[in-house]
């Protein structure tokens, strides 16, 4: 057993090894790739206000600036006040692609706009559908998932192989100081492989089920019971937009329904028609960007159409409100989201050692000259060359 694991980690490795450093680098970058992406833009970064804006005034700016975009707007709610960020889903000028929303930051009044991207045209954005698509869309989604499924089985093979047997903990553990090349290759594997594998087991589940959510669901289910489905609320309510309530209102109606909920997002309806869906986090909710309560509010007469809050989930739906604060690490705050950075950069650690130690060995089968006799009788040569 022992060996097959060891072949079937050597292989996997050399196979896929490359393909799961590029996932844990890209996603060391993605823990922090809201700040990263602030780092890069520091024009836009405003000093907060003590006074919320009026979310009326932004989006009324919005509508001047870009008239074409009569659909929905989302604005992001942030604590740090300053800029305020929005996305327009489903530009017309994106049309073709899964996801490439029109990303724009507001002035902290909403007065002026002060950048406008699309989503994947920018370093942060295009790094994340690397991570998460291979920018192939949604068929690298479907690449990533069932690659992440070999990759549990690289991760485990390698942990069977060096798994020790009885008694032997300590001597399976140790480190060697004045080994040889290939034996340091061998604990610098073992190493950091310990040390990581835990975060990267649950790293790559997290990947794997957010990368394949049908397949995930046919999976959970059975065990979990159906998620929850969402609210039947037609996009397509049809109202007068003269009589369309302020988007301050509709928030202030969202508050209370569910007073104990910090508001996060903002999304509007359309020009004509549609519903106000504000989301909000309540105390317990792991993700702090992405909450999972939600108020729907009619746009014509402040009417509350629906709720959904994350402290009644199922016990599926609480699986799937985890899976991305795990991913990132944004659920364990600061600490983890560190932790998440390290293990990320460990496959590609992993892939490099293991591949010098494999080609080391490889040339000792061969009879090949080791490798410090041979750079010393190099540096000899050159010496001789000196002198002459």
């Amino acid at each position: 057993m022992r060996a097959l694991a060891r072949r079937i980690h050597l292989w996997l490795g050399l196979s896929l090894g490359g393909l799961f450093a590029l996932i844990g680098v890209t996603g060391s970058i993605l823990v922090f790739y809201v700040d990263l992406d602030d780092a890069l833009r520091p024009e836009i970064k405003l000093s907060g206000s003590a006074a919320p804006p009026c979310w009326e005034h932004v989006l009324a700016t919005a509508r001047a600036t870009y008239p074409d975009k009569t659909g929905p707007w989302r604005f992001e709610v942030t604590d740090r006040g300053g800029d305020i960020p929005a996305r327009y889903y489903a530009p017309r000028e994106r049309a073709g692609r899964d996801f490439a929303p029109m990303m724009v930051w507001f002035s902290a009044d909403g007065a002026r706009v002060l950048r406008r991207d699309y989503w994947g045209d920018y370093a942060v954005t295009w790094i994340y559908d690397l991570h998460h698509r291979l920018l192939l869309q949604s068929t690298g989604a479907k690449i990533l998932g069932w690659s992440g499924i070999v990759m549990l089985l690289l991760l485990v093979s390698g942990l069977v192989a060096w798994w020790p047997r009885s008694g032997a903990l300590g001597k399976a553990l140790r480190v060697k100081r004045n080994a040889s090349p290939i034996r340091k290759l061998y604990d610098a594997h073992k190493v950091v492989g310990l040390a990581s594998v835990g975060l990267l087991l649950l790293l790559t589940a997290t990947g794997i089920l957010l990368a394949m959510p049908k397949e995930s669901a046919a999976v959970l289910t059975p065990a979990l019971g159906a998620a929850s489905a969402s609210p039947a609320i037609s996009a397509s309510r049809p109202f007068r937009p003269q009589v369309r309530i302020s988007v301050d209102r509709a928030a202030a109606v969202a508050r209370q329904a569910l007073p104990d909920a910090r508001l996060v997002w903002i999304e509007t309806p359309a020009v004509d028609h549609g519903a106000y869906r504000l989301r909000m986090r309540a105390d317990g909710d792991p993700s702090a960007r992405f909450p999972h309560s939600f108020v729907w509010v009619a746009a014509d007469s402040g009417r509350v159409l629906a709720i959904t809050n994350a402290r009644e989930a199922n016990p599926h739906d609480q699986l799937l409100n985890w899976l991305h604060p795990l991913h990132d690490g944004s659920a364990g705050g600061l600490p983890g989201r560190l932790l998440v950075l390290l293990a990320g950069l460990a496959p590609g650690h992993l892939l490099i050692v293991g591949v010098l130690r494999w080609r080391l060995r490889r040339g000792k089968v061969a009879g090949e000259a080791p490798v410090q006799p041979r750079l010393r009788e190099l540096g000899n040569g050159r010496r001789r060359g000196a002198s002459l």
